[in-house]
């Protein structure tokens, strides 16, 4: 018997169907063994000798593995054609030795793709296992150990919030830090734009002003409004007509395959997918046989591949949109060792697969392969130049049309944001225009001017990053591996470093004072270029180039000593350097040139940066006596805005006690009279007209209302602000609220109704609040599906089970076909229910419970 060993049971079931009777297929369920979490687990001292440990949860399936191995006279090794496969390889290698189980014969066979053919071939080509790679999934393995090890518990001692540190993930957060940055020391500059509307034959067209009394005309050259009505009036006053028209031939060649990076990006971009929910759809479309390995930075299809796609092509399309010779793309990998084939479908005569997210993936997959074969589309562009008769003034038009639309008939590339201050950039001269059909028009024709426009604008920052925008910057300064970014990026949003908003990156408090740090103490690694270089050396490792040991012993050797030092250091000490580091960004200059430290409170003290329990914040250098506070990432107060301290909105109507609105550490609030008596609540986001007046406060500080006494149970409803809204309250039961106006407007009829609405929709096993979303009925079981918001975070429930929404899925991107999956895998991993309890067992004295390491994602980064 041979036994054969993959990473799902997926593939594992796919797989046995290919292979004759002799085979045996098992999976490892990925990873079997990690570095635990613990100090020591890399020992920088013996050769950085690393402890591995399996994972407590793999003990059953290592033991039918290592029964199987016992039995088999050849053992093949067939998990992912990559590092990280390489490494599993590896893992289980070496186990089954430590067991005494491994046969004397071990193979490793690799296939980019589940299919008959390649898993046959593959298996006629074995070979030995990649020393190279293994070394270098040990590098970093140990790289991260080291650095996430040694730097972490330096950021929980020193710098309180702080949840952790990586090699990759630390530098990943500095880019969006930085951009957070540049946005908010952007200052807007005005220009403006001088257009005139065209006519010639009936057809109109615009012409943009590219000279003005002889100058050319850049972006920015009018950025006044006086220059810009002088420049209108002398359009208005001249009489244009057409110097030159130029006509050039423009042909577009089609995007290769996707890679890794290519396929996260275009996701996010066309289907607005994170890109762990990118690799884990393209997972399961590669184990169940559908697109080749999902792992990849090549970017050429195999020549069986190229003729099929081109087969494919001429049964769809006339003879003019397939080229006379197929495309031939060249990898930009480093590594040719990781270079495999482009992502692609197995099979092109499938153009739809599965349903949901999955078919959605597949399609974008399939087009951008078939499309790669395709023939250039061939556009023509034209360009205007029209002259006034002193010769001082011009004006330009520019057009576009598609001649041909070769592979653009099929897919056209998804676009990311540019800067729109980009100098290039032209207003009134982007896509737009270049799209727009001009009249025929020949040199010495004079069309008619109908009218004359000059637009005020002004420049904008740079965009946030989306996740596509930040996995092109990161495969461009050669940070990470387009193979970790998945992981990397949802490490940040797991470690609260970073928010998503609209599908952008934004930096939280804690994710910039880390960076600070980081800049300010251990700046070397978090630089991109140290970073960059890094990797090239992981990647030489794996090439053969470089010894894995003599890698690490160059980083840990300043490393270390420079983590020590810090360490050292007093907390306060640290607290005042980031207080100096960062006084740009907390205390900018004010207009009016006064102190920007001065506290607004007292008046006489000076605000600092000061380290707390749940965190940094500002304070006043006179507590106890002042206690002036406000959040640590709030430049000057609110939004940027001057901070000016407590506000006294008034006096309440009843206790003649002064309201005043503060801000504080967790944001604002309002607050009446002092100490333990004093009576708090903090502001809602949906205030009428969005300000807090003295009426909105006193009804604020009346809080929880009383709605009435229900008419069948006599108990109180109550109306009040909570956790996650307004909300209503009778006998344990809650119903949601629609905005904070409604807390004090609901009468007793609506509140019983909504109660009673909640209940209804509540179900067995869910809660009674209101859905934050139906998402319709599942698909299989015709139960209704609703996107709930419970203690825990949001979860999906069906009324009878309910699955809680993982972090890797945004709630408001959540489809109906992603809840009925969660929901199905939820119900299967439930035990099943018992009737009568079997009697007990005489337990066995217990032994300690053994630390399980927790497990950690492939190249955790």
């Amino acid at each position: 018997m041979q036994l054969v060993i993959v990473e799902s049971p997926a593939k594992a079931k796919t797989i046995e169907k290919y292979l004759g009777g002799d085979f045996h297929v098992l999976a490892s369920y990925g990873h079997i063994r990690d570095l635990p979490a613990k100090d020591g687990s890399v020992d920088p001292d013996n050769g950085f000798a690393m402890s591995w440990e399996n994972y407590g949860d793999k003990g059953k399936q290592l033991k039918a593995i290592a029964d199987e191995a016992k039995k088999a006279s050849r053992l093949i090794l067939a998990t992912d054609p990559d590092r990280e496969g390489e490494a599993i390889s590896w893992h289980v290698q070496e186990v089954l030795r430590a067991k005494k189980a491994l046969p004397q014969k071990v193979d490793r066979v690799t296939f980019n793709a589940i299919t008959k053919q390649a898993v046959t071939e593959a298996m006629a080509q074995p070979r030995a296992l990649d020393e190279d790679l293994i070394d270098a999934y040990r590098a970093r393995r140990a790289l991260d150990y080291l650095v996430g090890f040694t730097l972490s518990p330096v950021l929980w001692r020193k710098l309180p919030g702080a949840k952790s540190a990586g090699r990759v993930q630390s530098v990943a957060l500095r880019l969006v830090v930085d951009r957070e940055r540049e946005i908010e020391s952007f200052v807007p500059q005005e220009y403006w734009s001088v257009a005139a509307e065209m006519e010639q034959g009936g057809q109109g067209f615009t012409a943009r002003l590219v000279r003005w009394r002889g100058e050319k005309i850049e972006r920015l050259t009018i950025g006044r409004e006086g220059d810009a009505m002088a420049a209108k009036a002398d359009v208005e006053a001249g009489r244009f007509t057409v110097e030159k028209v130029e006509t050039k031939p423009v042909s577009r060649n089609p995007p290769p395959p996707f890679t890794t990076s290519t396929l996260q990006q275009e996701a996010a971009r066309k289907l607005g997918f994170s890109a762990s929910h990118t690799m884990r759809i393209a997972q399961q479309l590669y184990e169940d046989g559908a697109i080749t390995y999902m792992r990849t930075d090549g970017v050429q299809m195999d020549g069986s591949a190229v003729s099929a796609a081109r087969k494919a092509i001429a049964e769809r399309y006339d003879g003019g949109y397939l080229p006379e010779k197929p495309r031939q793309y060249q990898t930009k990998a480093k590594n040719a060792q990781e270079a495999h084939e482009a992502i692609r479908p197995t099979e092109f005569s499938r153009d739809k697969v599965g349903s949901g997210d999955h078919a959605r993936l597949y399609d974008l997959i399939f087009k951008r392969a078939l499309a790669s074969q395709m023939a250039s589309a061939r556009l023509e562009r034209t360009v205007i130049d029209l002259v006034d008769g002193t010769g001082q003034h011009g004006l330009r038009a520019t057009g576009q049309v598609v001649i041909f639309p070769g592979f653009l008939a099929l897919y056209e590339e998804g676009r990311d944001d540019v800067n729109p201050n980009d100098p290039g950039k032209h207003a009134g001269s982007g896509e737009d225009d270049d799209s727009k059909l001009l009249p025929r028009l020949g040199a010495g024709d004079a069309p008619a001017k109908k009218k004359v426009t000059a637009e005020q604008h002004f420049t904008q920052p740079p965009p946030r990053y989306s996740e596509a925008s930040l996995v092109k910057k990161l495969e461009e300064l050669g940070i990470g591996r387009p193979s970790t970014y998945a992981s990397t990026l949802q490490v940040l949003k797991d470690r609260d470093y970073v928010r998503i908003e609209k599908n952008r990156f934004f930096a939280e408090e804690s994710g910039r004072l880390v960076t600070a740090f980081l800049e300010r103490f251990f700046e070397r690694y978090v630089s991109y270029d140290f970073t960059a270089g890094l990797e090239e050396e992981l990647d030489d490792i794996s090439g053969g180039r470089a010894q894995w040991q003599a890698v690490l012993e160059a980083f840990w050797r300043d490393f270390k000593p420079k983590t020590a030092e810090v360490m050292e250091q007093k907390p306060s000490d640290i607290t005042a350097e980031l207080d100096k580091f960062l006084e740009p960004m907390l205390f900018p200059p004010r207009a009016d040139g006064s102190n920007p430290r001065a506290c607004p409170m007292c008046g006489d003290g000076q605000l600092s940066l000061r380290g707390g329990r749940f965190g940094a914040f500002i304070a006043c250098s006179n507590y106890p006596e002042c206690k002036y506070t406000r959040k640590f990432g709030q430049p000057g107060g609110k939004d940027g805005a001057e901070d000016t301290g407590p506000e006294v909105l008034g006096q309440h109507p009843e206790t003649g006690q002064d309201i005043v609105k503060k801000s504080g550490r967790f944001g604002p609030y309002i607050e009446m009279g002092e100490g333990k008596e004093a009576k708090r609540g903090s502001i809602p986001r949906d205030l009428p007209d969005g300000e807090l007046t003295l009426d909105w406060a006193v009804k604020l500080l009346s809080l929880p209302r009383e709605v009435g006494l229900h008419p069948e149970t006599g108990k109180p409803i109550v109306a009040n602000i909570g956790r996650f809204g307004p909300y209503l309250l009778h006998d344990g039961k809650y119903g949601r609220l629609s905005s904070t106006a409604e807390i004090f407007e609901v009468g007793m009829n609506s509140a019983v109704a909504k109660l009673a609405d909640a209940a209804n929709r509540g179900g067995r096993g869910s809660s009674s609040r209101e859905p934050l979303k139906v998402l319709g009925k599942h698909p299989r079981t015709e139960a209704e599906i609703r996107l709930m918001a419970g203690r825990y975070g949001p979860y999906v429930t069906d009324g009878t089970t309910n699955a809680t929404l993982p972090k890797t899925i945004e709630q408001d991107a959540l489809t109906l076909e992603e809840a009925a999956q969660l929901i199905d895998a939820r119900a299967a991993a439930a035990p099943a229910k018992k009737g009568k309890k079997a009697p007990a067992k005489k337990a066995a004295a217990k032994k300690p419970a053994r630390k399980v390491p927790a497990r950690k994602k492939a190249a955790a980064e």
